[in-house]
């Protein structure tokens, strides 16, 4: 008989079944035995010829749970994919330019840190306390003018009311004089009297013009007090306001303790003194950085502008060969950059996913897929759950009637863009198709092999037969 034909692996322990092509040999112990592990020497000379299996041939292969968690076998389902219309570009995650958030004290004196790096801080959570006079001095003004204006509303009545008394000593000396006047022209009264009159009341209304100016000048002096005091008010609240603290730390702390609290959610990235240390004004302090805000940024060839625009759909896909499905992708929409790079003929291609994955954070590499115009959807799967036994191209579909077993398959492989290969038959969208694993389940199929062999249930693999 051929030696292709005959020769085989043999499966002991997993009971895996061979292709349709293949005869099925048995171990020449009992499955119970194997499953013992207890005197099965695969060194052992003159071990009989099994005999062979009652069952009839089959394309199956089981895979239990054991076996599928000892050769780490995994699964990517098949899915429609515009293969022959995809670009794919390498690229990595960067922060959005509102990601990050610096903290700057606006008054100078020693910091207090109230958080660590990496910490996770909410709205209104206390980052840091400054111990700055300025802050005493600004609420020491505050109450000093608030005093002067309170203080002017008495002097402002009293100046009201000596107004008033002049006002009218003066309306009776104009009065009086009146009268003089008429008792002149009658052909009596004095001279005298006359001259003394007039005298006094131009006194009074003297008197009167520098109480009116006095007036003035005290309500001028409230104004300015009123003013310098909105003023002062103004500063402490805006410096209240952007301190971000909600539940009045500022308020209650010492006229010298000025608190600054985190306004968003983020996590301290950076932090700029170490504890106790003098911060001159405006100097930074922290930075939070909220790690969700990314993008992801690649740099395509200026050649391809003619097939790319805004707007087209795009994928970011896990780089091969790490411990993220190949599936895991998110979504977005393409976005040009603004300008190119003229020496390394490149171009910013940009895109914002509309969810995160897990894995994707600031700094992380991974593969924009751009599905350009034009093409139709085919079913494909990863060009890696596709493995070759001599000439023929092979994957195995996860049997969907019994999900410990897997179907042996060649596959009717079409375009591939190294990465993804259309499969033109024999799998429909949303099979699982073996992705790891898949050579070891090869080999234990093959009808090539030089040499037979056998599985056990830990997932270890013998030359030879019993």
């Amino acid at each position: 008989m051929h030696k292709t034909t005959t020769h085989t692996l043999l499966i002991c322990g997993l009971a895996l079944a061979m292709p349709l092509a293949f005869t099925m040999t048995g171990c020449d112990k009992k499955p119970d035995a194997h499953a013992e592990g207890d005197g099965h020497d695969h060194g052992a000379e003159g071990g009989g010829a099994g005999e062979k299996s009652e069952a009839g041939p089959s394309n199956r292969v089981d895979i239990p749970a054991s076996v599928r968690q000892n050769l780490g076998i995994t699964f990517a389902k098949v899915e429609s994919r515009n293969v022959a219309k995809t670009l794919r570009v390498p690229g990595r995650f960067e922060l959005l330019p509102t990601a990050r958030r610096e903290y700057r004290t606006p008054l100078s004196g020693r910091v207090e840190l109230l958080v660590s790096q990496y910490q996770k801080v909410e709205p209104g959570t206390p980052l840091y306390r400054v111990d700055a006079s300025a802050w005493r001095d600004l609420h020491e003004q505050i109450a000093a003018t608030r005093a002067r204006t309170e203080s002017m509303v008495p002097l402002l009545a009293a100046q009201a009311d000596h107004e008033k008394s002049l006002a009218e000593k003066v309306t009776l000396w104009q009065d009086r004089l009146k009268q003089l006047d008429e008792l002149r022209g009658a052909g009596g009264g004095s001279a005298t009297q006359v001259i003394e009159a007039r005298a006094t009341l131009n006194a009074s209304q003297s008197e009167l013009a520098v109480a009116r100016g006095r007036s003035a000048e005290l309500a001028a002096q409230r104004s300015q007090a009123e003013s310098d005091l909105r003023s002062l008010t103004a500063r402490h609240d805006v410096m209240t306001r952007g301190a971000g603290c909600l539940d009045g730390h500022n308020a209650a702390a010492p006229d010298s303790i000025y608190t600054v609290c985190a306004v968003e959610p983020g996590i301290v990235e950076t932090i700029g003194l170490t504890p106790g240390a003098l911060a001159e004004e405006n100097g930074l302090v922290l930075t939070l950085v909220q790690p969700e805000k990314i993008r992801f940024h690649a740099r395509g060839l200026q050649a391809d502008l003619g097939r790319l625009r805004a707007g087209l759909p795009a994928r970011i896909a896990p780089p091969q060969g790490g411990s993220v499905d190949l599936q895991d992708a998110m979504t977005g929409q393409l976005q040009l950059g603004l300008g190119a790079e003229a020496d390394e003929r490149t171009i910013d291609l940009l895109v914002t996913p509309e969810s995160l994955a897990g894995w994707a954070r600031a700094g992380v590499s991974a593969h924009m897929e751009v599905t350009l115009a034009g093409g139709t959807e085919e079913l494909a799967v990863p060009q890696s759950a596709v493995v070759r036994d001599g000439a023929r191209a092979i994957i195995f579909r996860r049997d969907p009637a019994d999900p410990d077993k897997a179907i042996r398959m060649e596959a009717d492989v079409g375009l591939s863009d190294g990465r993804w290969v259309v499969i033109a038959s024999g799998v429909k969208e949303g099979d699982e198709i073996v992705l790891g694993g898949n050579f070891q389940l090869m080999l234990a199929t093959s009808g090539s092999t030089e040499k037979a062999g056998h599985f056990h249930s830990d997932g270890t693999f013998h030359k030879g037969s019993h």
